[in-house]
């Protein structure tokens, strides 16, 4: 299990995704309130930053054809997307006195 930090928790904008790279992934991260997703910034269906779409509560739209994702399941609610976009356990831990996000991979 490797735990990657990607962000401070004040970096992530309540009800709008934010994306962060790191190193060999990329990374869309939602808040909703004291609940924080990620998953991989990448719309199964077209190959598009998930990140530069629009987020309704737990539903992340695809700008580009619209196809819909639970962030917290990754699976999606609307075609044309078919496949789950995959999630990533998060964890949230201070860092020098900082609440900092972190996702477990592999």
């Amino acid at each position: 299990m490797t735990m990657l930090a990607l962000a401070p928790l004040s970096a992530i904008p309540d009800n709008r995704p934010l994306r962060v790279e790191h190193d060999f992934l990329d990374f869309v991260l939602v808040r909703s309130g004291d609940d924080v997703y990620a998953l991989e910034d990448r719309c199964s269906h077209g190959d598009i930053p998930l990140s530069e779409g629009e987020l309704a509560g737990c539903l992340l739209e695809c700008w580009l054809h619209g196809s819909v994702f639970d962030v917290r399941t990754g699976i999606p609610q609307t075609p044309p997307a078919a496949s789950p976009v995959k999630t990533f356990p998060v964890t949230i831990d201070e860092v020098e006195g900082t609440p900092t996000v972190f996702v477990e991979i592999g």
